[in-house]
């Protein structure tokens, strides 16, 4: 009975020595932003960093999600943080001129100078959604264009070869290229699946600030 006590006591005695487990009083956000919209994150971060709240990016269900353009069929809340503008891009040695709509049309339609190389994107990014919206207005883009996988590869291909057009929201746009045409001005919504609360909704206040 004597051994016994004492490995209770024993047992006591290191649990009440152990370390304790680091508390955190740090708030989890889970949040991600389309290739567009990723220029906007990194103000996101600065957000979190002041109210010490930590970012975990995953595509999975965020938490708060930057795009670029209002998606259609929106039916949970959002927020307007900023603006951009969508534009139709070249390298500045292109022999292409400032376009009117109809012009722009036509290009991406296939309907223009054939050696132009037109460069889109995949229809389910945001910012194709607002070309093909404002740009084609039904119309099929031109079946020998190229898919950019994101901005980031538009913007490279448009500043290394001047017979590329493709499309650029402004903040992308960078280096030896100029825009011939603006296909819009578009909100940058930061989306959440429900009402926000605390943290996230403290973000969301530091983002419109």
């Amino acid at each position: 009975m004597r051994r016994l006590s004492f490995f209770f006591l024993l047992a006591f005695l290191l649990s009440a020595c152990a370390p304790a487990e680091p508390v955190s009083d740090q708030s989890v956000v889970t949040v991600y932003a389309t290739p567009s919209a990723g220029p906007w994150l990194s103000e996101l971060y600065d957000c979190a960093n002041a109210a010490s709240v930590v970012l975990n990016l995953t595509p999975d269900a965020p938490q708060i999600l930057l795009r670029v353009g209002e998606p259609a069929g929106l039916s949970t809340p959002s927020f307007q943080i900023d603006t951009e503008d969508i534009l139709v891009v070249i390298h500045r040695l292109s022999p292409l001129q400032t376009l009117t709509l109809q012009q722009a049309r036509d290009l991406f339609a296939g309907r223009g100078d054939p050696s132009i190389q037109v460069w889109v994107y995949d229809g389910a990014t945001d910012v194709e959604s607002v070309f093909e919206k404002t740009i084609m207005g039904g119309q099929s883009v031109v079946s020998s264009a190229r898919l950019a996988s994101d901005p980031q590869q538009m913007s490279d291909l448009l500043n290394a070869d001047p017979t590329v057009v493709g499309v650029l929201p402004r903040h992308w746009k960078m280096g030896d290229t100029r825009e011939i045409f603006v296909i819009s001005s578009v909100p940058v919504l930061a989306i959440t699946p429900t009402e926000p609360q605390d943290a996230t909704r403290n973000l969301l206040a530091c983002l419109q600030t």
